[in-house]
C-alpha cells in the first residue's frame, strides 16, 4: 500500500540561507570546559599575587608585588576568551559564545578594577612615600637620577669607586 507523501512545507537545511549549528551537547561541554579553565587561570594568577605579599615571619613586614604584571596576565585570559567567542560564533556554538562573552566581561571588570586600585596605590606612594604598603624599592626606582642596585646597568662605572659591600661612592673629578 502506497500512501501519498506530501513535500515538506519548509526545509531550512537547503538553499541560500542554510544554517549549521554545533551539536548542543558539545557546545555546552566546550562552554563549561573553557569557563572552568579560565577561572582556574584567574585564580592561579591572583593566588600568585597574594603569595607575593605573604610571609609567616612576624618580625618582617612584607608588601605584595605591584598588580600591573598580574593584570596583564589576567588581560591575556580575557583576550583568549574573546578569541574563543569569535571562533565559537563562527562555528555556531551559541552556548560557548555566551559563556565566553560573560568571561571576557568578568575579566574586563577585574582588570579595570585592579588597574584603578593599583593606580590609586601608586599615586599614594608617590605623594606619601612612607605610607603603609609602599615599598622602599618602589620609591627609589621612581626617584629621578637614582638607580636600583642589581640588574642590568648596575655595575659601577669608571667614575665610581667600590668601598665596602654594595656601597658605591662617587669619585670627585680631579681639577
Amino acid at each position: 500500500m502506497d500512501l501519498p507523501v506530501a513535500p515538506p512545507a519548509f526545509d531550512a537545511t537547503t538553499g541560500p540561507r542554510q544554517r549549521s549549528r554545533a551539536d548542543l551537547g558539545a557546545d555546552i561541554g566546550a562552554g563549561c570546559g573553557l569557563v572552568f579553565l579560565e577561572l582556574i587561570a584567574l585564580v592561579v594568577i591572583f593566588w600568585l599575587w597574594f603569595l607575593s605579599g605573604f610571609n609567616l615571619d612576624p618580625g618582617r613586614t612584607v608588601t605584595s608585588d605591584s598588580l600591573w604584571g598580574y593584570l596583564a596576565a589576567a588581560g591575556g585570559v580575557g583576550v583568549l576568551a574573546v578569541v574563543a567567542a569569535a571562533i565559537a560564533a563562527r562555528a555556531g556554538a551559541v552556548v560557548t559564545v555566551v559563556t565566553q562573552v560573560v568571561m571576557a566581561t568578568l575579566t574586563c571588570v577585574i582588570v579595570l578594577g585592579g588597574a584603578a586600585t593599583q593606580s590609586h596605590q601608586d599615586q599614594r606612594c608617590r605623594d606619601i612615600p612612607s605610607a603603609t604598603g609602599c615599598n622602599s624599592d618602589d620609591r627609589t626606582a621612581t626617584t629621578p637620577g637614582h638607580r636600583r642596585s642589581g640588574g642590568l646597568g648596575s655595575q659601577p662605572s669608571a667614575k665610581d669607586q667600590v668601598t665596602s659591600g654594595s656601597e658605591v661612592k662617587r669619585r670627585e673629578p680631579v681639577s
